[in-house]
C-alpha cells in the first residue's frame, strides 16, 4: 500500500512512517519544510511538499496514494479553536479525493471523551472534553464512511511517550527544572491516559490495513496514571522535592498547563483491542520516564 502520512517528520508521524515502511509498504510523507522534508527522505520514504494549509497539495496527496494517515495538527495553544477548524478544512480536502474509493484514511484525534470517567470507543465526542476542538474533524471522518472511504478516528491520550517526547511531560519536567519543585494539583489522586510512540505507530498501521468503516479506536497503553505517581518520578528524576498545588492557584504555579494539569482522563481500549488485535507491548509511561532519558539535558 502506497500510504500518504500527514505529519510524517513528527514525533509520532516519524513513527508511524518507519513502522509502515518495516511492513512493506511505500510512504509519501508531507513535508512543509526543507529540515521536514530531509527527514522524510532520510527515513526511506517519498517527500511530498506542502502543509495543512495548502489543501491543493493534500488533495494531490491523496490522490496519489492507496490510503491515508493523517497526524499533523497546529499545535497553537493559544487559539486551539483555529487549529481545528485548519483540520477540518485538510480532512475535507483529502476526504473529497477518496470519496468512493473504498480507500483507508485514519484520522487523529484527541482523547475526546469526558473527564473523570473512563471513556471507551464507544462514546461520542463529548462536549466537556478536553479535546473539543477536534470534534468537528471527528464527526466530519466518521461522515466519510457513508461516502465511500474505509474512515476511521484514532484517538490519542494527553501523554504519547518515549525518547523525543515534547509534549505534556517534558514540560512538566522542565518547569520541576525550574521552580525546583515537582508539583501536582490538590492530592494528585487525578489520571492521565498514556500510550508509548511505538505502540501507537503499530495501531495506526493496523488500523489503515484492517480497520472497518466508521470506527473509533483507542491507543492507550496505561488507562489512567495518578498524576501523584507522574509528579513524584519527575521528583526523583530531578532530585527535587513534590508539592501538591491547590486547584484554585493551579494556574500559578503551572501556567497555562494548569487546566490539563488538573483534569482527570483515563480511557480503555478494550474494543480496539478486540476489533484489531492490538497490544501495547513497549514500556509504560512510569517505567519510561525511570528510564532516565526524559532527565537527559544534553
Amino acid at each position: 500500500m502506497r500510504v500518504f502520512v500527514t505529519g510524517a517528520s513528527g514525533f509520532i508521524g516519524s513513527a508511524v512512517t518507519r513502522e509502515l515502511l518495516d511492513a512493506g509498504h511505500e510512504v509519501l510523507g508531507l513535508a512543509r519544510s526543507d529540515r521536514s522534508a530531509e527527514a522524510v527522505k532520510a527515513a526511506g520514504a517519498q517527500v511530498h511538499r506542502g502543509d495543512l494549509n495548502d489543501l491543493d497539495s493534500l488533495r494531490r496527496g491523496a490522490e496519489d496514494a492507496d490510503g491515508v494517515a493523517h497526524l499533523a495538527f497546529i499545535h497553537d495553544f493559544t487559539n486551539l479553536p483555529a487549529s481545528g477548524e485548519a483540520d477540518l478544512r485538510a480532512i475535507e480536502a483529502v476526504g473529497a479525493v477518496l470519496e468512493g474509493t473504498e480507500k483507508p484514511l485514519v484520522v487523529t484525534s484527541g482523547l475526546s471523551t469526558a473527564p473523570g470517567r473512563v471513556g471507551t470507543e464507544n462514546d461520542p465526542a463529548s462536549p466537556d472534553s478536553p479535546a473539543r476542538h477536534r470534534h468537528a474533524s471527528e464527526f466530519a471522518t466518521l461522515a466519510l464512511a457513508d461516502r465511500g472511504v474505509s474512515a476511521s478516528v484514532l484517538r490519542l491520550p494527553p501523554t504519547v511517550h518515549g525518547e523525543g517526547d515534547h509534549g505534556f511531560v517534558p514540560m512538566f519536567i522542565d518547569l520541576a527544572r525550574e521552580k525546583g519543585v515537582s508539583a501536582m494539583v490538590g492530592d494528585g489522586s487525578h489520571h492521565w491516559a498514556a500510550v508509548h510512540r511505538l505502540d501507537a505507530a503499530r495501531l495506526f498501521r493496523l488500523a489503515l490495513e484492517q480497520a472497518p468503516a466508521g470506527v473509533r479506536l483507542h491507543a492507550i497503553g496505561d488507562e489512567g496514571v495518578r498524576f501523584r505517581e507522574i509528579a513524584e518520578t519527575i521528583g526523583r528524576g530531578l532530585g527535587v522535592p513534590v508539592a501538591s498545588v491547590d486547584p484554585e492557584h493551579a494556574t500559578d504555579h503551572f501556567g497555562w498547563l494548569g487546566r490539563f494539569a488538573s483534569l482527570d482522563l483515563r480511557a480503555s481500549a478494550t474494543l480496539t483491542h478486540k476489533l484489531l488485535g492490538w497490544q501495547p507491548e513497549h514500556p509504560a509511561l512510569i517505567p519510561d520516564l525511570e528510564a532516565g532519558h526524559y532527565f537527559r539535558t544534553t
